[in-house]
């Protein structure tokens, strides 16, 4: 596959040819307004039923933001150490490693937008849970542990549906757009998320920010009640653990594709869990309070919307190989910057380029691993690449923890930043694959 443009990938793994759309007349409802009235920025939201589950997600994790924020400092307020930050942290990620392959193989198998409103519904119950012991003062960090656990169970069900219902909604030249534009959602609702959240604390307690959480799920849950989902053509699949076989011989069949895998699971191993713990900072080592650390928060999420506005703008990525590597090294460079910052000022501004160079690191391999894949296999490499986005976060948050038990929580942090820093150098000299990926 070396050497391939992202459209001839399409087609030389087995996808559509360019001239049969994804959602053909035949298994969408013509529902899209003209791509001209919309610019290239936000292409993909002429296609009408992208729209309502854009606008859906948008909604719902502003509100799960909101939780986050507010589960980290009571946990704080009930365990004081970064340490238990660092458990429930593994708690709520570790089912992504075991449970998400399989959600892979449910979603090669059924219908993806019933799985997804079975998984949301079963979230926003967990959020009144936590709302209803926070509120009687019955919660305990085992509590949240177990909460957090079990909600974790239901995100790694819907992640790969979650991946594979995109490209269903939108026209494939708009695939690239759609996935800029729902990381653009996803980290406005990281500003939005802690700085309401950092407020809402102020006006109705931790309680209240969990209770309005599992609110905002109805958004999601109606967008995919509304959306005319398109006929998916049932064949007969092998069992489930031939399908998970298949899924990873076709993943390791592709070169690029597999350097792609690789290259996201050191970043999720020893990068992202960095994110647990900035409530430690604001709180430990520039002493500041709620409304702090949700600014510091926002200012991660700003620096991420400008990298998904950046990769929606720009469209078709050239040297995306290249790009990947130094938006990578980039991001755990200020990682390491934030670990040793004592300014809040500065913070918040390395902060930006973490989220800035992390998104367009996250947004260049996933919409790499979107393009080589087919359709027949999208679920399970979807759930593949989800397993080492989401599955190996929680891993590095628990060997964070038990680090910060020993060392600085500010030293194992850099240090684990500074190894994914070195495996990204390694990986672009060392793979003719990655430098070849356009």
């Amino acid at each position: 596959m070396a050497g391939f443009t992202p459209e001839q990938n399409e087609t030389q793994s087995g996808a559509l040819p360019s001239s049969t759309s994804v959602n053909s007349q035949e298994t969408l409802p013509a529902a899209n307004e003209p791509a001209e009235k919309f610019p290239q920025i936000i292409r993909a939201l002429r296609n009408q039923d992208f729209r309502r589950f854009w606008a859906g997600n948008f909604l719902s994790n502003i509100g799960t933001w909101m939780q986050n924020i507010a589960q980290g400092w009571l946990i704080l307020d009930l365990a004081h150490t970064s340490f238990w930050l660092g458990v429930v942290g593994f708690a709520g990620s570790i089912p992504f490693l075991f449970f998400t392959l399989f959600g892979g193989v449910v979603a090669d198998r059924v219908n993806k937008r019933f799985l997804l409103i079975g998984t949301q519904s079963a979230m926003m119950v967990l959020a009144f849970i936590l709302a209803g012991l926070t509120f009687v003062h019955h919660i305990t960090v085992w509590g949240i542990v177990v909460i957090a656990f079990l909600n974790g169970v239901a995100m790694s069900m819907n992640a790969p549906s979650y991946q594979a219902l995109v490209p269903q909604l939108v026209e494939r030249e708009d695939l690239t757009n759609a996935i800029a534009l729902n990381s653009a959602q996803f980290n406005m609702s990281r500003i939005l998320g802690p700085t309401l959240g950092g407020y809402a604390m102020a006006l109705v307690g931790v309680a209240g920010n969990f209770l309005l959480n599992g609110f905002s799920f109805l958004a999601v849950v109606a967008a995919l009640l509304r959306i005319r989902y398109p006929h998916e053509q049932r064949t007969n699949h092998p069992g489930i653990f031939d399908s998970l076989r298949q899924g990873f011989r076709y993943v390791n069949g592709q070169p690029q594709m597999r350097v792609l895998v690789g290259l996201i699971a050191a970043g999720s191993l020893f990068g992202i869990p960095f994110l647990t713990f900035i409530p430690y900072f604001a709180r430990i080592q520039l002493h500041t309070d709620e409304s702090g650390l949700g600014l510091l928060m926002a200012g991660s999420g700003a620096g991420a919307v400008l990298g998904a506005i950046t990769v929606a703008a720009i469209g078709k990525l050239r040297h995306r190989g290249y790009v990947i590597v130094a938006s990578g090294i980039a991001f755990f460079a200020a990682i390491i910057a934030v670990c040793y910052s004592m300014n809040f000022a500065l913070s918040a501004a390395l902060l930006m380029v973490e989220g800035y160079s992390g998104i367009l690191m996250i947004s260049s391999v996933n919409i790499g691993i979107q393009h080589l894949a087919s359709n027949e296999m999208r679920g399970r490499v979807m759930s593949i690449y989800a397993t080492c986005f989401l599955g190996l976060p929680p891993l590095g948050s628990l060997l964070a923890g038990e680090l910060s038990r020993h060392i600085d929580t500010s030293h194992a942090l850099a240090m684990m930043a500074a190894v994914a820093m070195l495996i990204f150098v390694v990986f672009l000299l060392a793979s003719r694959d990655l430098r070849a990926i356009e």
